[in-house]
């Protein structure tokens, strides 16, 4: 075409990738299984208050299935997994966002659900235990927390249906949970961790960062980079993980720690640090952490080779 000249012909429209917003299990069946022979599919579950981190999640779903899959966003605020003392009111519900963050990251369908939707004959008689996996470290400081995770998955898995599930691998224990749960009962699903987001100054994302102030968040960096002293360490053994991570926590202002353990991430049971034969262990271990900053309860978790 000539310089200067224009064009008659039409400019196309970019294409805006739209997700469809589904209430109940009929809507969402309706919208995710169009047909009778089903392409991959996928779901990432989640509890609303959409960030990087769940964005990250929904991407990688989005790879496995490829364009011609499917993948469905979960957004429910369980209450069966807070505890009395825990605030199931407080927790944001920021929908329109989520969905606007899912559309973008490549969902096909958003699955928002009322409490009576999900357990239509009121509080289930019937859940899902943990058991011994989901007593320590979270399950310890939050008694009952995984019985009512699990069972929100449970029914998740059955509505939905996925090839693929998605978790973060910032919620460790829920993730080692959930993979044993599928594994011990045979569902017909396929677990996959992704890797944590974290912010620039390696803060890892989470929707209670909201309630730090900016003071808090400057302190809460504390535990990022007491993870990070103990991984670059792994070589040297669990001990020197252990004290590196120590050094930096012991007596940081403003921060009440939980716990900090060096976890075995198949049983999900600490790896003792303290005794001489700690040093025999080798292997995939989890240094995890658990601490108030301010009134913000964090956790946080880094993998490492331990040798």
């Amino acid at each position: 075409m000539a310089r200067g000249k224009q064009s008659n012909k039409p400019q196309k429209t970019p294409k805006v990738h739209r997700a469809v917003v589904t209430r109940t299990v009929d809507d969402f069946e309706a919208a995710f299984w169009p047909d009778e022979h089903p392409v991959d599919n996928a779901v990432v579950m989640t509890m609303g208050a959409l960030h990087e981190g769940h964005a990250a999640l929904i991407r990688a779903a989005r790879k496995q299935v490829g364009q011609e899959g499917r993948v469905a966003v979960t957004v429910f605020v369980n209450p069966l997994q807070f505890g009395p003392s825990e605030d199931l009111e407080r927790y944001p519900r920021t929908l329109d966002d989520d969905v606007r963050l899912a559309e973008e990251s490549g969902a096909d369908v958003v699955f928002a659900p009322s409490v009576e939707e999900v357990y239509p004959n009121g509080e289930p008689q019937v859940r899902m235990a943990a058991g011994p996996m989901g007593e320590r470290f979270e399950g310890a400081t939050r008694p009952g927390h995984f019985d009512g995770v699990l069972t929100v998955v449970a029914k998740l898995l059955h509505i939905t249906d996925p090839d693929f599930a998605f978790f973060g691998e910032k919620d460790a224990q829920q993730l080692a949970l959930i993979q044993r749960m599928v594994a011990d009962l045979d569902f017909d699903v396929e677990i996959v961790g992704v890797p944590t987001v974290r912010e620039e100054d390696g803060l890892a994302r989470s929707s209670r960062n909201r309630y730090l102030s900016e003071e808090e968040r400057g302190r809460a960096l504390v535990l990022s980079e007491a993870l990070f002293a103990g991984r670059d360490v792994a070589a040297q053994g669990p001990k020197a993980v252990r004290e590196a991570a120590s050094a930096l926590l012991d007596g940081a202002d403003g921060v009440t720690l939980d716990y900090l353990a060096l976890i075995d991430p198949h049983a999900f049971t600490e790896i003792d640090c303290s005794s001489e034969a700690a040093d025999d262990f080798q292997g995939e271990a989890v240094l995890a952490v658990a601490a108030k900053v301010g009134s913000t309860r964090l956790i946080d978790n880094v993998r490492m080779i331990v040798r």
